[in-house]
């Protein structure tokens, strides 16, 4: 079995991730979803993403990717939203 060639390009660093963070934040505020469910939301929203726009035609490749899109944007809502609430706490304890 040959394994795709997967390359990292502008789509995946500066467009996929906070497209996909931005549609996980809307579906959470839309429906309601509870907040231990958001990050399979992002996984899916990724996964989707990856296998039909980013890397069409490569199920295997778009699967792979896909799951590194939607972890990377629960990465990077995590680590935003700790960076703003530990700036939050230091700028009102002054």
């Amino acid at each position: 079995m040959d394994f795709p060639a997967i390359h990292t390009n502008f789509w995946d660093a500066v467009i996929a991730i906070p497209v996909i963070m931005i549609l996980t934040q809307l579906i959470k505020v839309l429906f309601k979803i509870p907040k231990p469910y958001v990050p399979t939301i992002a996984l899916a929203i990724g996964i989707v993403l990856s296998v039909f726009v980013s890397h069409r035609g490569h199920l295997f490749a778009g699967l792979f990717m896909g799951w590194f899109y939607g972890y990377a944007a629960v990465g990077s809502y995590a680590s935003l939203k700790t960076v703003i609430l530990s700036y939050l706490k230091k700028v009102r304890h002054e």
